[in-house]
């Protein structure tokens, strides 16, 4: 997320109330998560494993929780709570907005696109030409989307993240501040449900199209021209290449990215990032024709068995 206006960091060190190491008036433009950080941003870290990932992403500011040497151009915020602050950090910049009507009434509707009764529509969604919304669709806060788009009726758009830190006294909520971006020419199905980013954008790439019963995490970014079956269930921070067909009851491990025209075979669990242009299958899935080999050995494996036994008996 980009902040509203430039800020500097003795600015967002008084917000969180932490010291700082760096000039004052170092700039700081937003904030993000590791996967999706840029120069510029906030990211935080509390672990000292992930350290140098931190400290060596493109992030210029870095929330952490042990004074350490800033690397050449970077600067530091000490907290002893980098995941709590990083949250209120967050808030600041884009607090909870609760709306207590259907639709948010500074919201603009092109007259060719068809809005059903009971859909709700947050603040500051942006929706295009030649839409289909039927009953029962959530769109969430600062959803976006585009030309020709339809969404089947009970389908939610931006919801927030699953995301939670465990602590001695219970589960922590990193609070999404993020949206959800759907691209022109999408068709998503029936009680579908796309969380909206934690603090980036959850994409639906353009002339995808989503069967009914999905569920895509925060921060995923699904190519242009996938095709996703019922009850796929992709989880956070994947990054899905173009012409990616998930069949039905197939899924995701969180940040793992799948190459263009990859097929995931029904029931399939990709749980490591795979290269484009083969079938999958299998969990966790392998290549297609390595799975069908063992597939054909299993099923043979009693006559084995039995030979086996014949020759022990002799």
């Amino acid at each position: 997320m980009r902040f509203p206006q430039q800020q500097s960091l003795e600015d967002i060190a008084k917000i969180i109330q932490v010291e700082y190491v760096g000039d004052a008036d170092f700039p700081v433009l937003g904030m993000n998560e590791i996967h999706r950080v840029k120069s510029g941003d906030i990211v935080f870290v509390d672990h000292p494993k992930y350290y140098d990932k931190a400290l060596n992403s493109s992030a210029t500011v870095i929330l952490i929780n042990k004074k350490v040497e800033a690397p050449r151009g970077k600067a530091l915020l000490i907290s002893e709570e980098p995941f709590q602050d990083f949250v209120k950090i967050g808030q600041h910049f884009n607090p909870e907005y609760r709306q207590k009507i259907l639709q948010h009434p500074e919201i603009q509707i092109p007259a060719s696109t068809y809005i059903a009764p009971n859909v709700f529509i947050g603040k500051n969604v942006k929706i295009g030409e030649n839409c289909e919304i039927h009953s029962g669709v959530y769109l969430g806060k600062d959803t976006v989307i585009g030309n020709e788009v339809v969404i089947h009726p009970g389908t939610v758009l931006g919801g927030d993240a699953f995301y939670y830190k465990k602590t001695s006294k219970g589960f922590i909520k990193l609070k999404s501040i993020g949206n959800v971006v759907v691209e022109d020419g999408v068709e998503i199905g029936a009680n579908c449900t796309i969380d909206r980013g934690v603090t980036s954008s959850t994409v639906i790439g353009k002339g995808s199209k989503l069967d009914n019963l999905i569920q895509i995490g925060h921060d995923t970014v699904l190519g242009e021209r996938c095709l996703l079956a019922s009850q796929v269930g992709i989880a956070g921070c994947c990054v899905i290449g173009n012409e990616v067909t998930f069949w039905g009851q197939s899924g995701t491990t969180s940040g793992i990215s799948i190459g263009d025209g990859a097929v995931i075979g029904a029931k399939s669990g990709v749980a490591k990032s795979i290269e484009g242009g083969k079938l999958y299958m299998g969990m966790p899935a392998e290549e297609g024709k390595s799975a069908y080999r063992k597939y054909a050995l299993l099923s043979r494996l009693p006559q084995i068995i039995k030979k086996i036994e014949q020759i022990n008996l002799k």
